[in-house]
């Protein structure tokens, strides 16, 4: 389910879909807590009031996560562009829609998802995995799963199914019709939500493993925690995202940052339709703002950026060194180092052969096998792609 921002469904209609299907919540309605397999001292996702956490609604939305039918051509699924062996990212620059269509952004990752307090690239009003879920099934620039205005096609599928009927009755028992666009969405977030990881190198070794990380991976972690190099500011917390929330935290913006990608005339532009929070807010400031995604299974997660347009971790480390990404030729011709626009921690630094080499060992004692190996998050139809 990628993570497009602009011309899909607007927000607030989106926003007024679910608000009328569902109804508005019940304060004194204290969801049943829901056993999500966390180390002692992590808190738990966020979950909204209206869409407590079942097992059943967790087995649901796992098989429609994957499941073509939720194509209009039945080719894809949401799991077509976020595969569990590439921490649910696609490996593409940028992902391909149902249709054949390239979409103009990286596949974000769903490594602790439910821990995003911002759910696209560049939209901080996309906050709530059930409103998420909606847009690349009925969006249409780009077409990505292509159901828009085929809700009733959608709906008359899954009823006509051999197994989603009795599926949606046991996890939403209360719905006299439980074969809903709605609960497809609150049933898909549910699994989603469940895409924890929290079993890398550098976990074990902060709980107690000393021999979890390398010694270069332990000095590529002091590193990363610098001034010098200013990584954590955007990275931190214990999802090395700044765009972090969890159960019992207190709301909070979410942060957008320039990383002086792109300087095309001189005065920070990126080039269109990847201008960050701009599209979103119509502000000038807001040229190139885009999420700092978590770094939790980076290894696995390349090609980077929003883009796409950095192709291994050797070349985002060059890139942040440099303070900024010198283009020499092209329509994107231009030196980002020197945009007035980029984000004050992008100041460059110099690192030593031996330090790159520390600092990607660290950046691998991040990738977690036993997440994406987990038989609960893997394609129930036996396939990727």
């Amino acid at each position: 389910m990628r993570t497009l921002t602009t011309r899909l469904w607007p927000l607030a209609a989106l926003s007024l879909y679910l608000t009328t299907a569902c109804g508005p919540s019940d304060p004194n309605d204290v969801p049943v807590a829901y056993p999500f397999a966390l180390p002692e001292g992590t808190a738990a996702p966020r979950v909204p009031p209206d869409n407590p956490m079942s097992a059943d609604k967790v087995r649901l939305g796992r098989r429609l996560f994957f499941d073509r039918q939720l194509s209009l051509n039945q080719t894809q699924s949401c799991g077509s562009c976020h595969l569990p062996s590439r921490a649910f990212t696609d490996g593409r620059a940028t992902s391909m829609g149902s249709t054949g269509q390239l979409t103009p952004r990286n596949a974000m990752s769903l490594t602790n998802i439910g821990y995003a307090s911002a759910l696209t690239w560049a939209n901080p009003s996309l906050g709530e995995l059930e409103r998420q879920a909606l847009i690349p099934m009925f969006g249409d620039t780009p077409v990505e799963l292509g159901l828009s205005g085929q809700e009733g096609e959608l709906l008359t599928r899954l009823r006509a199914d051999a197994m989603y009927p009795a599926m949606f009755r046991r996890a939403f028992s209360a719905d006299s019709d439980p074969v809903t666009v709605t609960n497809v969405a609150r049933a898909i977030a549910s699994f989603e939500r469940t895409l924890i990881s929290f079993n890398a190198p550098y976990d074990r070794y902060v709980r107690g493993d000393r021999s979890a990380m390398t010694a270069s991976a332990v000095r590529g972690l002091e590193l990363f925690n610098t001034e010098r190099l200013e990584c954590y500011h955007c990275h931190s917390g214990f999802n090395f995202s700044d765009a972090t929330v969890s159960e019992g935290s207190a709301p909070r913006e979410a942060p957008f940052h320039n990383t002086a990608l792109y300087n095309i005339d001189g005065r920070g532009a990126y080039p269109a339709p990847n201008r960050g929070v701009l599209e979103v807010s119509t502000r000038p400031e807001d040229m190139g703002r885009f999420r700092a995604p978590s770094l939790r299974n980076i290894e696995l997660t390349a090609p980077y950026m929003h883009d796409g347009s950095i192709a291994t971790l050797e070349q985002v480390i060059a890139h942040y060194a440099a303070g900024g990404r010198r283009i020499t030729e092209g329509p994107n011709a231009g030196d980002g180092s020197t945009s007035p626009l980029k984000s004050d921690l992008l100041r460059g630094f110099t690192l030593t052969d031996a330090e790159r080499d520390d600092l990607l060992a660290f950046l691998r004692a991040l990738t977690d096998r036993r997440f994406v190996e987990d038989p609960r998050f893997q394609d129930p139809f036996g396939r990727e792609r």
